[in-house]
């Protein structure tokens, strides 16, 4: 197979662009096990290999359990999780799907009665972060670590 572009490379302006994305939600006040449950849930949907390995590979460093990662594509199915990770879960599949119908407002209001104005800002961003990163993963081939 060809390799294809390595973005660093060919435009590190717009690889730093996503890096800020990532300092801005390392430095906001969202939980981190949240964050990464986040980042693992839309890199599954989308299929991101590079991006599930890394972040599964984070959640655990962060203190998630390895149980809970195997059951976080079946989250609706268990009662390990919590009301506000299960509201955070169902806006990060439902943006991540947004193409096939918009976000309801019974998700959009599950979440907002869960978070504050600014966790529910650090929740869009992360979303829409990691989103971004699938979808360059995805596009450029990139190989596991």
């Amino acid at each position: 197979m060809e390799k294809r572009l390595m973005l660093p490379k060919a435009d590190p302006k717009a690889y730093e662009a996503m890096l800020g994305l990532e300092k801005y939600l390392a430095q906001s006040e969202l939980d981190k096990k949240l964050l990464e449950l986040i980042k693992n849930r839309a890199s599954q949907i989308n299929g991101c290999a590079y991006c599930i390995n890394m972040h599964v590979r984070d959640a655990l460093k962060n203190g998630e359990t390895a149980q809970r990662l195997f059951l976080l594509n079946a989250w609706r199915e268990t009662d390990l999780f919590t009301e506000k990770e299960r509201a955070v879960l169902a806006l990060t599949e439902a943006m991540t799907l947004i193409a096939n119908q918009p976000v309801s407002d019974e998700v959009y209001e599950a979440a907002r009665e869960h978070l504050t104005d600014r966790e529910f800002a650090a929740v869009l961003m992360a979303v829409v972060t990691i989103n971004g990163w699938n979808r360059i993963a995805i596009t450029t081939q990139t190989p596991l670590d």
